[in-house]
């Protein structure tokens, strides 16, 4: 069965929480599905981000969370894929394809120059998903970061 994705609303904030719960976990985190909820909740409240949701049938499978932003040389909008998750009985089904298709289709929509994303070095599935689907490195730059807290 192929995955529906569509963009998920207020109404949706207890699907999406419990699948953000589930990523934080991934990336090494404890669960705390309170935290995981008042985020999204936020997220949603102040439209900070856009949040697409894959279902199959009327089971949430996955989720991929946007983030604007800008490119100041461009003079343009740019999106941030920040969080993408896709449930392990779903995976392989082509859920976090149809995610990241969903999320460059949205971008390509909303005007946007380009789409970005960051994964972990010794994330080779996702990795080999992103070069598949013509997802390029940033050649030649470097990312920094300066921790506040």
């Amino acid at each position: 069965m192929t995955a529906t994705i569509r963009k998920a609303t207020p109404d949706d904030l207890d699907t999406v929480a419990p699948l953000f719960d589930l990523y934080r976990v991934f990336y090494g985190k404890p669960s705390d599905p309170a935290l995981a909820r008042d985020f999204i909740q936020a997220r949603m409240a102040r439209n900070e981000s856009v949040i697409l949701l894959a279902e199959i049938g009327r089971d949430a499978v996955g989720f991929t969370q946007l983030y604007p932003a800008f490119s100041s040389v461009s003079a343009t909008r740019t999106w941030i894929l920040n969080d993408l998750l896709v449930v392990p009985e779903a995976r392989r089904s082509g859920v976090a394809r149809a995610l990241l298709v969903a999320a460059a289709d949205f971008a390509r929509d909303d005007g946007a120059l380009r789409l970005e994303l960051e994964t972990d070095h010794d994330n080779a599935t996702a990795q080999a998903l992103y070069h598949a689907m013509g997802w390029t490195a940033y050649d030649g730059t470097l990312r920094f970061r300066l921790p506040l807290r």
